[in-house]
């Protein structure tokens, strides 16, 4: 596997786009896209084309190599030859969540800063109209382009804005003269360089501010061969549940589906029902979710009736996950897998083995690979170097080195440096060990609770009581909170596991007992299922939490209950 993986980087196509343009040459009548909402198929020949006119469209706008695209849309077609049209002329595309509100938005362009932004107007399920009128009303002079999606232009274009099919009816003449005669998109590409920056994806601020990641062609396409190479994602049908928000949907899924020739299913969004059936109708080969997602799967009343037989593999991310899950998962696709996933490195880092058992599935969360290796470390130094590498079985700051990583955070200096060492190592801001079994991860450098001057992991913890408690808790999320005795105490928030379920913080006491003293929690909350909070890609919301639990503090510290020694 890792001379495979060395082989296919020396071979390597420079730009996003160029596996467009292979297929296209290779295979043109085979089909590249499936959009799941209208049926409509689009085959590799007319993706190259549509992509290359709508580059032709945007030049002729004035977009050129280094101006911000941005938008708000859900995972259309059209959205996904946008995203390519600016792989073509250099231009960055930045996918914002359109569940983000006003003051969301208005951060994510005020460091952005785009020249045009592509956006959701009147839609059965939510009128974005008055949430975009309030930015243009802040960035009109700077953002120049306004071009509003929806079904019908009488249902309401907002002032200044241009209706999508009104914008899109000169693409084909423009593309005739600015594309093929004068030849203005060829000479565009051939600006661009491998390590150009091409997408933005903000993080999604479970640790903070969202930031503005820049990610490159180079290090989308290495993470490519990583997918492709480690879980033999190339040349199949793989369903898109995600957002285009996340690099789960456009570098890994998308992007690795463009990169290996396969076929993508768009689903526009998430709805548990129509993805089954997404996976039934076009005889999906792979599927790759976040856990929230395959557990509402199960939860349809009717799962088993559907035909999921052509799954050949299914991929979960960005949570970890019971045996019970992975059981579960089992009997759904033969082979399944999961790994270290970060925006700030296009996605996939490690890879669970292909043919992994549940049991070695659960022991790590996988290994390496030979392009982008691995190192437990201390933390970046006062110089903005590396700090020294830990020995095996050390708790250390996991890092990676090598290509896939990212170009830094779009105007925020302060930032990249806290991430990106002088010596070129990404700090993933994650804690683990690794060896031979691969990564094991102890939790967010930033989450790390220190009671007492010890040091205490919440997955650990987390782990342990859902392990002791089984049939009676559902999710479980630790923080820590000042404590005046400890400097830091630590708190449970505990879901019930059906909301008939009786659970009592002395159960939960008991439980912890099989625990050293400084890692229990000094109070628990007990909530109803689903009460957890989660961010914008259905993770715990730690961030949230903290807050949350400052409250139940103050509440605590008024009844003498929580700077007790």
């Amino acid at each position: 596997m890792d001379e495979e993986c060395k082989k296919r980087y020396t071979e390597l196509l420079p730009h996003m786009f160029d596996y467009v343009d292979k297929w296209a040459k290779e295979k043109p009548k085979e089909i590249a896209l499936i959009e799941y909402d209208t049926g409509d198929q689009v085959t590799w020949k007319e993706f190259a084309l549509k992509t290359k006119a709508m580059a032709a469209k945007l030049l002729s706008m004035g977009i050129k190599k280094g101006d911000v695209v941005a938008t708000t849309l859900v995972l259309l077609k059209e959205h996904v030859y946008l995203m390519y049209a600016c792989y073509r002329i250099g231009a960055l595309i930045s996918p914002l969540d359109p569940r983000l509100k006003v003051t969301e938005v208005d951060a994510c362009f005020a460091q952005a800063k785009p020249k045009a932004y592509f956006f959701l107007g009147k839609t059965p399920v939510t009128d974005f109209r008055p949430m975009v009128e309030e930015i243009k009303k802040k960035y009109g002079d700077t953002c120049k382009h306004w071009i509003q999606f929806q079904p019908n232009k009488e249902d309401g274009i907002i002032e200044g804005a241009q209706f999508i099919k009104d914008w899109a009816s000169d693409i084909k003449n423009i593309y005739i003269v600015q594309g093929l005669l004068l030849g203005k998109v060829k000479s565009a590409q051939k600006k661009i360089d491998k390590r150009d920056p091409c997408l933005i994806i903000f993080t999604t601020g479970s640790t903070g501010r969202p930031k503005p990641a820049l990610l490159c062609h180079e290090g989308i396409l290495v993470q490519n061969i990583g997918l492709a190479v480690g879980f033999g994602m190339e040349k199949i049908r793989t369903l898109i549940p995600l957002p285009p928000s996340h690099v789960g949907c456009v570098t890994e899924l998308l992007g690795t589906g463009v990169y290996g020739g396969g076929t993508g299913i768009l689903m526009s969004m998430f709805d548990p029902v129509k993805a089954l059936d997404a996976i039934q109708k076009y005889k999906v080969d792979a599927l790759g979710q976040i856990p929230a997602l395959f557990a509402m799967e199960w939860r349809v009343p009717n799962y088993k009736d559907y035909d999921l037989s052509s799954l050949k593999f299914a991929v979960y991310g960005g949570q970890a996950v019971t045996t019970e899950f992975l059981q579960k998962l089992s009997t759904m696709a033969p082979k399944f897998g999961s790994g270290l996933g970060l925006t700030e490195t296009s996605g996939f880092v490690t890879y669970t083995p292909l043919d992994g058992t549940v049991e070695e599935i659960v022991a790590s969360i996988g290994f390496d690979m030979p392009l982008y290796p691995i190192s437990i470390r201390d933390g970046i130094q006062d110089d903005g170097m590396a700090g020294p590498e830990k020995p095996q079985g050390e708790i250390g700051e996991i890092c990676f080195k090598g290509p896939q990583t990212f170009l830094g955070y779009l105007n925020d200096e302060e930032n990249t440096r806290k991430t990106l060492s002088k010596n070129g190592w990404l700090y993933t801001g994650d804690l683990g060990t690794y060896d031979e079994t691969g990564l094991h991860f102890a939790g967010r450098s930033k989450f790390v609770i220190k009671p007492k001057g010890y040091q205490v992991y919440p997955p650990e913890v987390e782990d342990f009581l859902s392990q002791q408690l089984k049939g009676k808790v559902g999710n479980i999320a630790i923080v820590g909170v000042p404590h005046d005795v400890f400097t830091e105490g630590v708190m449970a928030f505990v879901e019930r596991a059906t909301a008939d379920t009786e659970l009592t913080e002395e159960e939960l006491e008991e439980a912890a007992q099989g625990m050293a003293a400084y890692k229990r929690p000094s109070h628990y909350e007990i909530l109803e299922p689903g009460k957890i909070p989660l961010n914008r890609i259905a993770k715990t919301d730690y961030q949230a939490l903290k807050e949350k639990a400052k409250e139940i503090v103050e509440t605590l510290r008024a009844e003498g209950k929580w700077d007790a020694s």
